[in-house]
């Protein structure tokens, strides 16, 4: 308890001091290159879309902070709570959830509508995080030690492929095998993963896959077979990509964006709309950016004394990653359209909830860097 105490400031004051605010500046200059896309998306207007994004975003950086403020011992404590409420809020999507746009991903609880697969991004991290800081090193690599993950793993991602939402099963799926494989996986259970893991993925693709899911597929490896219908969204993009060149054509002068032959320019595909008016320069720019954020999480993940700390930073750090390289690759017609939008710029309220909650966790981290909680420590228990 000496060390957990000197290590760790221990006044609100202490805290802000420790907070990394560099890192909070590149979070508020991503979200700011957001905001000046949603201006450029309505043709130089504030509402319906840059308007409301402003004001998610500073609500959204005012739970980023008062999460980083929240002692660890509490995080400890909710991480299997939220994780059942969250598992619990899934399997209500399925008996009781709003379909729209032809999936079921919402419920609605009053007047409030959530979108429980957002929650369980973060709940799952938590969990793992929780679970491998409990669990005796030696134990990481046993049958006994690995069943629990995989099933916490495996429920979500059975049960948000069902509303159907392919993208955020395959983001929740990724983000849990990178902490399982972070915790310390011995190798040799790695390559007989990947073998299985190959084998599902076949199995998927041919047996539980719905018929557009698989279109999907086909579709991004051979758009042209269906210009105007399924492969329209890829040949589009690919078109206004192209047309930006190296330096673009200016803000707010992209043609197929203004022209509205660029479907969900707001949404999924803003970086196409990026591509387009700033050209190959200005998404590297955009990328980098991205890189470096990313590159600040490892290092605040090497600086933690704890597991807890290391396995939240790099899970929430993953799940931003897959964000972002997987709406990349998507919008380029490297990967199939999968609905993945681009964190803290595209448009909508849930996933940036998500997003600065996360990275309100890493914040977190870094101001609790110093802090090893004894296992099993936590306001539950």
């Amino acid at each position: 308890m000496g060390v957990f105490a000197q290590s760790v400031p221990r006044t609100l004051r202490e805290k802000l001091y420790e907070i990394n605010w560099a890192f909070v500046l590149l979070i508020i200059l991503i979200g700011l290159i957001g905001v000046g896309m949603l201006y450029s998306v309505e043709g130089g207007a504030w509402d319906p879309y840059a308007s409301r994004h402003s004001v998610r975003f500073a609500a959204g950086l005012a739970v980023m902070l008062g999460v980083a403020l929240a002692p660890p011992r509490f995080w400890m404590g909710v991480a299997y709570p939220a994780y059942l409420g969250a598992l619990i809020l899934l399997v209500g999507v399925e008996l009781f959830g709003v379909t729209a746009m032809g999936a079921k991903r919402w419920l609605e609880i009053g007047p409030i509508r959530m979108q429980p697969s957002e929650i369980m991004k973060i709940a799952l991290v938590l969990a793992l995080a929780r679970y491998y800081h409990d669990l005796p090193q030696d134990r990481v690599s046993s049958l006994a030690g690995l069943i629990l993950p995989l099933l916490m793993i495996a429920a979500p991602v059975l049960l948000v492929s069902r509303q159907p939402d392919l993208g955020t099963s395959v983001l929740i799926g990724a983000t849990g095998m990178i902490m399982v494989f972070l915790a310390g996986l011995s190798w040799r259970i790695i390559g007989v993963g990947a073998v299985f893991g190959a084998a599902g993925a076949w199995a998927v693709l041919t047996y539980a896959l719905k018929d557009y899911q698989r279109e999907r597929i086909f579709t991004f490896l051979d758009p042209e077979s269906d210009p105007l219908g399924s492969g329209y969204q890829i040949l589009q993009s690919k078109i206004a990509l192209g047309s930006g060149g190296l330096t673009g054509k200016g803000y707010m002068q992209g043609s197929q964006a203004h022209l509205n032959y660029l479907p969900e320019k707001q949404t999924d595909f803003i970086f196409t709309m990026l591509g387009e008016e700033f050209g190959f320069f200005g998404c590297m720019v955009v990328l980098g950016l991205y890189a470096i954020l990313l590159a600040n999480c490892v290092m605040i993940a090497g600086a933690c004394r704890s597991a807890f700390h290391r396995l939240v930073v790099m899970g929430v750090a993953s799940t931003f990653a897959f964000y972002v390289f997987i709406n990349a690759g998507m919008v380029m017609g490297l990967f199939p359209v999968v609905g993945v939008p681009l964190p803290m710029i595209s448009y909508g309220g849930s996933v940036m909830l998500t997003v600065l909650f996360g990275l309100g966790l890493i914040l977190g981290a870094h101001v609790h860097r110093g802090a090893e909680p004894p296992k099993g420590a936590g306001l539950f228990g």
